[in-house]
């Protein structure tokens, strides 16, 4: 019987048009969303925290790798990261049915192993933590334990230790002048979080710059002194900036004007990519990083999450949105690997698509496309009836209002 079930979520709901056909309702959707995740998850963490992820997880690199060697070392720092910022809030939840109830405390249980060994010199899965790759994947475990204090909490203490020096191992690399600012930043708004010793300048530099500097407009920041178009406001910018000043505030309140700004630039930017999601699920491919799936939705997903969403989204209509787009670039074939795990590429396995820096650790940033099931069951982004999102209404000849850009004045 449970086979039946996994097939039927896996296979049989993603063939049914969201855009076009009666959705399997709410219930069955957070069912779908739970599948997903596990199918995605479950190689890296079960792995690590048997401490056998370098010796199980094949490691593909793109065919225009700047340096093969060290990208193999540290795409498994990229997968458990990536994975862990992505499951983080789910695992945090408390409650649910007695299936999602078993399955939490299955991935608590590896979470705990897992950054065991990742911090312990004397583990087969000891992670490099220094060098610039490690700080970008470091930042990522430290969002993870943002978001799960209860993580943090069950760590052992020596894990404690261990875990604290790895992470401010990173301090010895100096972020490119980018959105890589806000990967030290997250770092020390973790080590601030929990009474760590922060440096209040690294979190101070990345805001500043991007507060200050390098916001374009309409909701959108460049990468840097350069606008690019990709998602990165999405991928790293908006989810993190918005996350360290959430943390540094509930401290400090050092940020309380450049916390309320974003909140109005991140409800726009959630109106542009909610729009990006086409009536199947797909979306523009455009930019670089564009193989991490999913994750080119992390702060749609973050600020569902935070229900921070604007009045002119409904928590179902982006429940539905982020439904038809894990469904498309999780159901194609050739996205797993005989073992289960992700291929490279958007639709199915495509390595041509991958940027010189991407590994197979890299595609794990997929998993923040999960992180509303941190929400309970019970909570609007799950329970309220199918809505159509924007894409669904305007192309199947709705009238819907019209667009318009966000002017902040200064």
């Amino acid at each position: 019987m449970k086979k039946i079930l996994i097939y039927f979520l896996l296979i049989v709901i993603p063939m049914l048009s969201l855009a076009q056909k009666k959705s399997a309702g709410p219930a069955l959707t957070r069912k779908l969303w739970l599948s997903y995740m596990d199918r995605v998850a479950r190689p890296v963490m079960s792995n690590l925290a048997a401490d056998e992820l370098k010796q199980k997880m094949p490691m593909m690199l793109s065919d225009r790798v700047d340096d093969k060697e060290n990208r193999t070392k540290v795409g498994y720092l990229e997968a458990f990261g990536r994975t862990l910022s992505g499951i983080a809030p789910w695992l945090q939840l408390e409650g649910g049915d007695t299936e999602e109830i078993k399955l939490r405390d299955q991935y608590r249980g590896w979470a705990l192993k897992a950054i065991a060994n990742a911090v312990n010199p004397h583990a087969k899965d000891y992670m490099q933590w220094t060098g610039g790759q490690p700080l970008v994947d470091a930042s990522f475990v430290a969002l993870g334990l943002v978001r799960a204090p209860w993580l943090w909490e069950h760590l052992d203490e020596k894990v404690k230790v261990q875990l604290t020096e790895a992470l401010k191992a990173t301090r010895s690399t100096v972020p490119a002048y980018s959105n890589w600012v806000l990967f030290s930043g997250m770092i020390e708004a973790f080590l601030c979080k929990y009474d760590l010793g922060y440096d209040p300048l690294r979190v101070e530099f990345g805001i500043r710059e991007f507060t200050q500097h390098w916001y374009v407009g309409d909701g959108m920041y460049a990468d840097g002194m350069n606008f690019h178009l990709d998602y990165y406001n999405s991928i790293v910018i908006q989810p993190y900036l918005s996350t360290i000043l959430d943390e540094i505030n509930a401290k400090k309140k050092t940020y309380l004007h450049e916390q309320e700004q974003q909140l109005v630039i991140g409800e726009r930017y959630a109106q542009i990519l909610e729009r990006m999601i086409n009536a199947d699920g797909s979306y523009p491919a455009t930019g670089r990083s564009i193989v991490y799936r999913g994750g080119v939705f992390h702060h749609l997903a973050s600020i569902a999450y935070k229900k921070q969403l604007p009045e002119s989204l409904k928590p179902a209509q982006v429940r539905c949105a982020l439904t038809a787009m894990i469904t498309k670039t999780l159901s194609a074939p050739q996205t797993f690997t005989a073992d289960g795990w992700l291929n490279i590429g958007l639709c199915g396995k495509q390595p041509g698509l991958a940027d010189f820096y991407i590994t197979t650790g890299s595609l794990y940033i997929c998993t923040n496309a999960f992180l509303p099931l941190g929400l309970s069951a019970t909570d609007l982004f799950w329970s309220a009836p199918d809505e159509p999102w924007t894409a669904v209404k305007v192309w199947s000849g709705q009238d819907v209002p019209a667009d318009h850009a966000l002017d902040i004045k200064k």
